[in-house]
């Protein structure tokens, strides 16, 4: 059921304009699956700095959450119900209807995360039928942390503490490592 993006070559940069719409657009997109399909809604995301959203790395990293995702899946034996994934200037994004406790899906998303190399990219976000979302805050759980100093990633985000290059340089040998396992 869950196929992976095709490859893609680095899309233009995006202006913050765009990035806000299509947050507001997956918003409604979410809000019209749950109330389609009435079960617990994963929506699936890459955080990636920068002003480019869909590239390679991107896609690499994309798909490695959605197989990590469909392991978990079989593991726990969800009844999934859709599944569809998008390919949009502003980055992949997936939705998932599960059958399945929104809070143990969330719980076991966030240890998927925590197993993989490239896991703190990955941005799973969870809903029950009522649009109820859960995240790490919701569970007590800690804050994703940075990927170059471990500091929490939204203050170095939020202050620019580490040059974009240096952060992409990582996220590839993250990537990569992720590839080689």
């Amino acid at each position: 059921m869950f196929y992976p993006l095709p490859d893609t070559i680095e899309q233009p940069e995006i202006s913050l304009l765009e990035l806000l719409n299509s947050r507001d657009n997956r918003q409604t997109r979410q809000q019209q699956w749950i109330g389609l399909h009435q079960v617990t809604l994963i929506s699936f995301t890459v955080v990636f700095p920068g002003p480019v959203k869909d590239n390679h790395l991107v896609r690499q990293v994309f798909n490695q959450g959605l197989n990590a995702l469909k392991q978990v899946a079989q593991c726990r034996q969800w009844v999934l119900l859709a599944q569809q994934s998008f390919a949009f200037p502003t980055g992949p994004e997936c939705f998932v209807a599960v059958d399945a406790d929104a809070i143990a899906v969330k719980t076991a998303l966030i240890e998927a995360e925590e197993l993989s190399p490239v896991g703190r990219l990955w941005d799973f976000d969870v809903f029950d039928a009522n649009g109820q979302q859960y995240s790490r805050n919701t569970l007590t759980l800690s804050p994703r942390r940075c990927l170059i100093c471990d500091k929490e990633a939204k203050v170095c985000a939020r202050e620019r503490i580490h040059p974009l290059n240096e952060i992409i340089n990582k996220i590839e040998v993250l990537a990569n490592a992720s590839v080689d396992n």
